[in-house]
């Protein structure tokens, strides 16, 4: 038995995705599906596979020459797609008089190929169509015999002999003397071949299947869905040694200020945490790529971070140990003595402090998917200008002084990174990425992270808006860090502390940004309720400046604050 894997489409339903990656390159549980259909047909006795190629032709034709299998595979370009009969034809020399089998190289199924076709060889019509009920694809009209009698035809129109319609699973087995009967011309489909065969009562027959596993990626949704299938099993397995089989249950969970989506996955009284990024939209480093690439690093560390106990990450999919759905937000909520708050933020920022150095050791700038380290050009751009961008323009519908403005965030990023101590940043360290479990903190959301100042991420954990700290608690809290920090590194207490200010202040400006552009580009309104604490802080670190530093922020400030109060 020889075989032709169709693999020339567009893959159009794929887009954007099949931009940089042809559709039968995308990898299912570790491997391209071009490669799980390879393996099918070896396994089932294959002695002989061409590949028809179009679209990235090269990236298929590459792969296959890295591999090496038991049996010849080659490719064959398209310089024009030339159709599924047009694709026989064109790879005519490559079969000789035994039938053979032909099969998309989208679909991901268990169907043994060997019993396909040996039943090919049990009758004696030229064409075996093997076909299944899916509901939403059944356009094959079958008769009680078994003989195919049309495509896309609506009920009734073949005087009632139509068992049923039924759904064309992508494989074939064809005898070679059908090859001939191929017009040749540009654009050649099967169906004209079977269609011409109907004609002259020489009906392809059908293999109709049951209780077997079938799907197809050729959609974004079928695809998450197919890796999920095979991915989640064997995350259970590494997990808990607990072997399942099918699609494990999920529930979706409320989501952040991102696009990612997150569920809590169950299995025989386990559970995981499965956040999808989104299949890749480009082959450089991703938000998933650093995401895994960090979370390990620091899982190296002996960080208290989620272990990761699988990942896709083309596809986005990232299975991680659950955590609860206690965060440190949940907990300060509940503590009114700030005695008690003290006692916890001071542990989280010996936390803070041990990531810090301890994340910087063998860091590697190829982890990070933004800016290798916290820098001018991202202060401006990312923190300084979102803010004048997403917040005060759109959101606050305000004229802003340009000029002055740029002066002020040049400033104020050059004070930001001075006499900053440098090491693993989290940048996002706030209250809702620190779970707690069993009385012990855990880092989530860590894929922002890189190379940068701990005064960032403690002005981030004392500012946060969720938790609205008392400003006399958060200047307390500025000390004990410094002072925590003494063993490490020496540096006076006002340098530390002013260091934290310009950081709370460039923080600030990111967090206004986040949700001007949050509330009002995504719909996410439920941002809006924090941005008064927000302002609030702005203006407080704003007054720890220098009288003449930063004239221009500080009357924009002062005008948003004159118009809130008149409201």
């Amino acid at each position: 038995m020889k075989a032709l894997i169709l693999a020339a489409g567009f893959g159009t339903r794929l887009l954007p995705y099949t931009h940089h990656t042809p559709k039968p390159l995308f990898p299912v549980s570790g491997k391209p599906l071009l490669n799980h259909i390879i393996e099918n047909l070896i396994q089932s006795g294959c002695t002989g596979i061409i590949i028809n190629t179009h679209h990235l032709h090269e990236k298929i034709e590459a792969f296959i020459a890295s591999q090496k299998y038991k049996i010849p595979v080659i490719t064959r370009y398209e310089p024009s797609i030339l159709g599924t009969g047009g694709a026989i034809k064109n790879t005519a020399d490559f079969f000789d008089a035994s039938p053979f089998m032909v099969i998309n190289s989208d679909i991901l199924t268990d169907i043994n190929l060997g019993d396909v076709y040996e039943f090919h060889l049990g009758h004696n019509q030229s064409a075996t169509l093997v076909l299944h009920d899916y509901q939403i694809h059944n356009h094959v009209s079958v008769t009680i015999d078994g003989s195919i009698i049309g495509f896309h035809e609506s009920a009734g129109s073949s005087q009632n002999r139509t068992l049923k319609k039924l759904a064309f699973t992508g494989i074939q087995v064809l005898d070679a003397d059908l090859i001939p009967l191929i017009r040749q011309q540009n654009y050649f489909s099967s169906i004209d071949l079977y269609q011409h065969m109907i004609s002259k009562n020489q009906m392809p027959k059908a293999l109709i299947i049951k209780d077997h596993f079938w799907t197809d990626i050729g959609t974004p949704e079928s695809y998450l869905d197919t890796v999920y299938r095979f991915s989640a099993p064997q995350a259970f397995e590494k997990a808990f040694s607990i072997s399942s089989t099918g699609m494990i249950p999920r529930k979706k969970l409320k989501g952040d200020g991102s696009d990612r989506q997150w569920y809590r996955l169950s299995a025989e009284n386990k559970t995981l945490i499965l956040v999808s990024h989104g299949i890749r939209e480009q082959l450089n480093t991703c938000e998933v790529d650093s995401f895994i690439q960090i979370g390990q690093h620091l899982r190296e560390k002996k960080l208290p971070v989620p272990a990761i106990y699988g990942y896709n990450a083309f596809s986005g999919l990232v299975f991680l140990e659950d955590l609860g759905d206690t965060h440190l937000v949940d907990v300060v909520k509940q503590l009114i003595h700030p005695k008690n708050r003290m006692m916890v933020y001071q542990e989280v920022i010996r936390l803070l402090i041990h990531m810090s150095q301890k994340g910087k050791t063998g860091f590697l700038p190829s982890m990070t998917y933004q800016t290798r380290e916290y820098s001018k050009e991202l202060i401006i751009e990312k923190e300084c200008r979102y803010f004048k961008e997403a917040f005060l323009k759109a959101y606050m519908k305000m004229d802003c002084p340009e000029k002055p403005l740029e002066n002020d965030f040049s400033d104020l990023a050059d004070s930001a990174l001075k006499n900053g101590i440098n090491g693993f940043m989290h940048r996002d360290f706030q209250s809702r990425n620190i779970m707690v479990k069993d009385h012990s903190y855990y880092l989530i959301d860590f894929q922002g992270g890189r190379i940068g100042p701990l005064q960032y991420d403690l002005a981030s954990l004392l500012i946060d808006p969720y938790v609205a700290l008392p400003f006399e608690e958060q200047m307390e809290l500025i000390d004990f860090c410094a002072k925590a920090m003494e063993h490490i590194v020496s540096i006076p207490i006002e340098t530390f502390r002013k260091s934290v200010f310009y950081c709370a202040l460039t923080r600030n400006l990111q967090i206004l940004g986040a949700f001007g552009f949050l509330s009002l580009v995504k719909g996410k309104k439920w941002f809006e309720q924090h941005i008064p604490c927000a302002l609030q802080s702005l203006w407080y670190y704003l007054q720890k400046t220098e009288k003449n530093e930063l004239p221009a922020l500080k009357a924009v400030a002062e005008t948003i604050n004159n118009e809130r109060g008149s409201k």
